[in-house]
């Protein structure tokens, strides 16, 4: 029996939107775990298939893609290469990729589908090129990185609605105009994504033979072709899975091997900043990269952050060196590139590492794990590989950086414990609901090899619990479905226990949005965090000794899509540090296309009322009085219009056609 495969018309892609209702979502309520273990990591599950890269696609599931291998979980006649995993209860079920996903991009779209872009050739056992590019036995992985003229009009981008249950799978929509492997997908500001980069069929670095050095966008604009990058025709051969955040100001900041850009995609051209100091950050050097928080402290600048990687020449990137046992970098740098084009220096880490997740939490704070204390990224099959790995010396402890704390004191490793799980080439990680991290993946093999190995193929899947998951948490009330640029805010009501009993704790909540992002090869393509500007209204109470609750004013994310592009993000209330279980909301108007904005609107000043009053923030009786219990309050004034740079941003004038998309849609599978 044929495995069963899926495709979509060119209409479902711009068919499928997201919730974007004035709804609001019920209270997200407490984690179903009480008594966690904090700053260690349990192992809970199995993923079925190596985690080589995964997403949070809902609030309680996971999807997990692996590139085609022996896995022993089977599905329509050949190994899986894909799961589902279900966080409540630590169970995975087999999907069908239908392509090879190896080293793809992915993902999501401003309508809320996920995609994977590009991948490798077609497989048999132990990686070797397979007969047949259409699917064979013993794999049946047809194609995943090229345009091919075949009966299934193959290319390299699936599509997939992201669901709880199995109602919803993968979906091949199109094809890319040229073939990528190691491609880096971005969101951009309009819902669609730019994908960038690539080579043709892999390696251990890219090389001039095979290079792509181009972008191209999906959906593409009728008669769009790929556009080239002179960023990327001079780093090769370490610039695949090239750096890149959208920036407010509308551009794309981008960095490969030791080279940067700024990148106006819109009018197609870039200007080249100075060079990465100290280290190439880039796979298979693959440094530990986030852009921090967005706030209204600093105005909704982008500021990001790149530690650790590895100083190798460009001609020394020798696949038979003894990259093993090369120390890799402990320097930290920094740049604002709307603000300024140059690296500034951070805090070393304390301790050499490649191949390590950031990821960022509710509270502002990132979590730095996995990865390894020698050597890169990539395997080989020489004799200067440790069982196939080009690293070793696992680096088991996590790390917390704080980006606000003053300069030589923003690592911490204190209340953390180490994994005993090597995560080496292939891991991934990602933030879930309740603040906690889930890790996965490591497979430093062309195949499934689970014995007489340093580094067996991992699919033990762990949670690490950062030191605030015990705590009672803040069950915020009216959490809107949808979030939009600009407007009139919103309205958030926290108890007197919400608030721990201490109406002062106002003055210490933030609202949050977080896009963990698509987690790949130590990336986590599009996460950013956005705080919402927030003002309060706080009520005294006779019953309780620091106060009642509150109502949190809360703006919109600012006019500027460039800031959170649309699409799925996790709203966090963060009270006294505590955040909040996560709602899923949609930011934007749930579609591909230019986004509506409206202008800023002013908050009402902050203050504290009588138990009786009004506290929406537009009643009658709204005069600020002192505590009964005289704790002090510090009265905040208005809020200030909300900011941020505009930058430029236009609509897609072309027709919006489908092309090359593997998609998840939430419907029944075909």
């Amino acid at each position: 029996m044929s495995p069963k495969r899926h495709s979509a018309p060119a209409f479902a892609l711009l068919g499928f939107a997201i919730l974007t209702s004035a709804q609001t979502l019920p209270p997200p309520g407490q984690p179903a775990r009480s008594n966690a273990s904090l700053g260690k990591y349990d192992i809970v599950g199995n993923s079925l298939v190596s985690a080589q890269q995964l997403f949070l696609g809902t609030e309680n599931t996971v999807f997990i893609i692996d590139k085609v291998e022996n896995n022993s979980a089977r599905l329509n006649g050949h190994p899986a290469w894909a799961s589902r995993y279900d966080l409540g209860s630590n169970d995975a079920s087999p999907m069908d990729a239908i392509t090879n996903t190896f080293c793809a991009g992915g993902g999501v779209l401003g309508n809320g589908s996920w995609l994977v872009v590009g991948g490798n050739q077609a497989v048999t056992t132990g990686g070797a090129t397979a007969s047949s590019q259409n699917g064979v036995p013993p794999y049946d992985d047809p194609d995943g990185g090229k345009r091919r003229v075949l009966p299934l009009d193959l290319q390299r981008i699936a599509l997939l609605q992201p669901c709880d249950g199995d109602s919803c799978d993968w979906q091949l929509v199109g094809q890319m105009a040229t073939r990528r492997w190691y491609p880096t997908v971005e969101t951009l500001e309009d819902g669609r994504v730019i994908i960038i980069g690539g080579d043709g069929y892999g390696g251990f670095v890219n090389d001039a033979s095979q290079t792509n050095p181009t972008y191209e966008f999906f959906p593409a604009a009728a008669g769009a072709q790929p556009v080239t990058s002179p960023l990327l025709q001079r780093t090769l051969p370490a610039n695949l899975y090239p750096l890149t955040w959208l920036l407010p100001s509308g551009r794309l900041f981008m960095q490969a091997n030791f080279g940067t850009a700024i990148l106006d995609y819109k009018v197609e051209q870039e200007y080249q900043l100075p060079d990465m100091p100290h280290a190439v950050r880039t796979y298979p050097a693959s440094a530990g990269t986030a852009m921090l928080p967005l706030t209204p402290a600093n105005n909704w600048t982008a500021t990001i952050v790149f530690c650790s990687g590895m100083d190798v020449a460009p001609n020394a990137w020798d696949p038979n060196a003894d990259w093993p046992t090369m120390s890799t970098s402990k320097s930290c740098v920094r740049i604002t590139p709307d603000v300024s084009q140059n690296y500034e220096e951070d805090d070393d880490v304390p301790g050499p590492r490649s191949m390590g997740n950031m990821i960022i939490l509710p509270t502002g704070k990132i979590m730095y794990l996995n990865g390894a204390q020698t050597g890169v990224a990539g395997y080989g099959s020489g004799s200067n590989t440790v069982g196939d790995s080009y690293a070793d010396n696992p680096a088991f402890q996590p790390m917390i950086y704080d980006p606000d704390a003053p300069a030589g004191s923003r690592w911490s490793s204190d209340g953390l414990y180490p994994s005993t799980i090597a995560r080496m080439y292939h891991s991934t990680a990602t933030l879930l609901v309740d603040g906690s991290i889930l890790v996965s993946g490591s497979n430093p093999h062309p195949d499934v090899v689970l014995s007489n190995t340093k580094f067996p193929t991992e699919y033990r899947v762990e949670i690490l619990y950062p030191s605030y998951y015990n705590a009672p948490r803040p069950e915020p009330q009216g959490i809107p479905a949808s979030i939009g640029y600009g407007g009139p805010y919103f309205n958030l009501t926290l108890s007197a226990a919400d608030l721990a009993h201490d109406v002062a704790n106002l003055n210490r909540t933030s609202v949050v949005l977080v896009r963990p992002g698509f987690s790949t090869h130590a990336m986590n393509m599009q996460q950013r965090m956005l705080v919402l500007e927030n003002t309060y209204t706080g009520t005294t109470s006779t019953n309780t000794s620091g106060g009642g609750g509150g109502t949190l004013h809360v703006a919109p994310v600012p006019p500027n899509p460039a800031l959170f592009p649309p699409g799925p993000a996790l709203l966090f209330v963060v009270v006294a540090g505590t955040p909040s279980v996560a709602r899923q909301v949609t930011v934007g108007a749930g579609s591909i296309g230019a986004q509506p904005t409206r202008a800023a609107v002013a908050l009402p000043a902050s203050r504290v009322l009588a138990a009786d009053a009004d506290a929406t923030g537009q009643g009658p009786n709204q005069t600020a009085t002192a505590s009964a219990t005289g704790v002090k309050v510090q009265a905040a004034s208005a809020a200030s219009p909300a900011r941020g740079l505009v930058g430029l941003w236009t609509a897609v004038g072309a027709p919006l056609v489908v092309a090359g998309v593997l998609l998840l849609l939430c419907a029944p599978p075909l």
